[in-house]
């Protein structure tokens, strides 16, 4: 791993850090393509830390597989979402203010999606 510490993924409530190797690995080759920081503002969640930001009930969070990266202008969205695609990330959801990135398993499909809020 090039650019992150097992611990930015780690759920800020309890430090529990249950986040997939395979997410992280996509994560850590898209940063290198991207050329541009990732600071991830959400990797691993409990229980009581997904259900205090609202989290969906069947998160992928919850699972470790999932992260979500902070965008701070539209050249970093555009970097960061062309790295994603190129390393084959196979959900990536577009908010304002960040990318949620997650790694399908066996509850959710396995096809390439693209969602924008």
């Amino acid at each position: 791993m090039n650019y992150f510490k097992m611990e930015e993924f780690a759920c800020p409530c309890c430090k529990e850090n249950n986040i997939s190797m395979e997410l992280v690995e996509l994560l850590d080759k898209a940063r290198g393509i991207a050329e541009v920081p990732f600071k991830i503002n959400s990797g691993f969640r409990c229980e009581k830390h997904n259900e205090a930001v609202g989290g969906s009930i069947n998160s992928l969070h919850k699972r470790g597989r999932a992260a979500d990266i902070h965008v701070g202008d539209s050249i970093a969205r555009y970097k960061i979402l062309g790295a994603l695609f190129k390393v084959g990330m196979p959900r990536v959801l577009i908010y304002k203010t960040f990318i949620h990135a997650d790694i399908a398993d066996e509850d959710v499909s396995k096809e390439a999606c693209l969602w924008m809020a």
